[in-house]
């Protein structure tokens, strides 16, 4: 559509009836009456007519049905089409510019405004939010008859036979092609009464200032891929800096992306808090409040689960997401760190033939629950850590005839024949070189490790695939490609297909790691 645009713009300008650019003026209040008068006197019946025949017959089987094929629309379905139907919208926003210039009282300010405003009609009846109150159709009747709303249109996308305007639904009114519910319709969207309740929320937070472009209403394009640094988001860099700070002042959690499986719908939040801000102490508790009111207005809608994501359920910030859980023993959401399905995801990844490990991180909550399961399988753990006082506490959770298998070490070197390293804690890469070469590195770290060794190989971190029948997924999960979650946000999936009851808080449960990866098997997930 941009293409046939530019050709037909340059066919005018260059044709004689269009004034040298340079003679424009740049105001001309006649130019702005006359396309006023032709958009409603051509514009409107125009398209409404070649509309209502793209609904019949072989044109809506052949052209019209692609721009009917998104269930659920969008300000970019406004300009899916056809070239036919391009050209057709084209010709309804180009008349009353025509016009005004043969007139001559063509403006630049016409151009640009008309346009403009025509585009902003466009996009607002595609984006699903009610911008006009029920309230001022109510205070002044006539007005609805004027100017169409995303009820209105999305009533055509749904029923495909009425509702054909193109901004004026005076045109239906006179054709007879009005829904009935359109007006009542969009009172209860307006009122919020048919507002569909998530049956599950991931809660995350930002990462760094610039992936926060990373979001579906930030540059589509761009969310619909895995995350990388991009070179034409690095000038926006001062813009996301300043919504950085206005969102430590004054935000609250909002809605990032969505999809649904299996006739339920699943959310994620976002707290408007970044990863660094997590290690500053002074912003514990607004960012534990922020995470509390997130978790209540959860409660308050009915949402079945929800799921702490990344710092959202740092031990040291709230015990693992226990400090909410202690503090309203009443909810009824069911709050989860999902780091059960993470530990099985790490598990299921090490070769069977395995009989010795290095696992760094090894006292933080991940990391006890692969040591005590690994140790139930003669697996030996060589777990880094300088806290004996720690290392013991771990050693005497396992039954006695297993607390053999975990071993204490505290340094790298002691792994230096060690060819499966377990990495919850961050390497640089001269501890890396203590690795034997052949070395796989399955990583629980939080960013990934950099890739130093070239004779060594790397895994990602524990991610699942979702189902096959997930529907409505356009955006990508930060560096995961589409489809593949997080295996703590693949947890609080898993909690919700099941209907478990319990909150997964606090400690790994070691005994319900094969229970979880069982059950997100059974379910359709799998390893990315």
């Amino acid at each position: 559509m941009v293409i046939m645009q530019t050709l037909l713009g340059a066919m005018a300008i260059s044709s004689p009836v269009f004034p040298a650019v340079s003679d424009l003026r740049v105001w001309e209040p006649r130019g702005w009456a006359v396309a006023l008068l032709l958009h409603v006197a051509v514009s409107e019946p125009g398209f409404r007519w070649a509309h209502r025949a793209l609904h019949r017959g072989p044109l809506f089987s052949r052209y019209h049905s692609k721009h009917h094929a998104s269930p659920v629309t969008q300000p970019l379905t406004s300009a899916y089409g056809t070239p036919l139907e391009s050209l057709v919208l084209t010709l309804a926003m180009a008349a009353p510019l025509a016009g005004a210039f043969l007139a001559g009282a063509g403006s630049v300010s016409l151009v640009y405004g008309h346009i403009l405003v025509f585009d902003y009609l466009r996009c607002m009846g595609y984006s699903n939010v009610e911008v006009i109150s029920h309230r001022t159709f109510r205070a002044f009747p006539l007005l609805r008859y004027l100017i169409y709303t995303p009820t209105y249109l999305s009533l055509h996308h749904q029923e495909k036979d009425s509702n054909f305007c193109l901004f004026m639904p005076l045109f239906d009114l006179l054709g007879g092609t009005v829904h009935p519910r359109s007006w009542e319709l969009q009172k209860e969207v307006d009122q919020g009464k048919n507002d569909r309740v998530p049956d599950f929320v991931f809660l995350a937070h930002v990462v760094d200032v610039v992936s926060s472009m990373h979001v579906p209403f930030a540059f589509r394009a761009c969310s619909s891929q895995p995350w990388a640094t991009r070179l034409v988001l690095l000038p926006l860099w001062p813009i996301a800096f300043c919504l950085m700070v206005l969102q430590v002042l004054c935000s609250k959690t909002f809605t990032v992306s969505f999809y649904c499986l299996r006739g339920a719908l699943h959310q994620t939040w976002t707290i408007p808090r970044y990863s660094f801000q997590y290690f500053i102490p002074p912003m514990k508790d607004g960012i534990n409040r922020q995470i509390e009111l997130a978790i209540l207005r959860a409660d308050k809608m009915g949402v079945k689960v929800l799921s702490l994501a990344a710092l959202n359920k740092n031990e040291a910030l709230n015990g693992g997401g226990t400090l909410f859980v202690d503090k309203h023993p009443d909810l009824r959401v069911r709050v989860v760190h999902g780091n059960t399905l993470t530990a099985a995801v790490i598990l299921n990844e090490i070769p069977g033939s395995v009989k010795e490990v290095f696992l760094t991180g090894a006292t933080s909550k991940l990391g006890r629950a692969i040591a005590l399961y690994l140790c139930r399988k003669r697996i030996r753990v060589l777990m880094l850590t300088l806290s004996s006082e720690r290392f013991l506490k771990i050693q005497r959770e396992a039954p006695a005839e297993f607390q053999q298998y975990l071993v204490q070490v505290t340094k790298y070197h002691a792994a230096k024949t060690v060819k499966t390293w377990l990495v919850g804690k961050w390497l640089s890469p001269r501890e890396q070189r203590w690795a034997p070469a052949g070395t796989h590195f399955h990583q629980f770290v939080v960013p990934p490790v950099i890739e130093f060794r070239r004779d060594c190989t790397y895994g990602k971190l524990a991610a699942m695939r979702l189902p096959k029948d997930v529907q409505g997924l356009g955006s990508c999960e930060y560096t995961m490609e589409r489809g593949v979650v997080h295996a703590c946000h693949a947890g609080g999936v898993v909690h919700c297909l099941e209907g478990w009851e319990h909150h997964e808080v606090g400690a790994i449960d070691v005994d319900r790691i094969d229970v979880v990866w069982k059950a997100a098997l059974r379910h359709g997930l799998s390893p990315p």
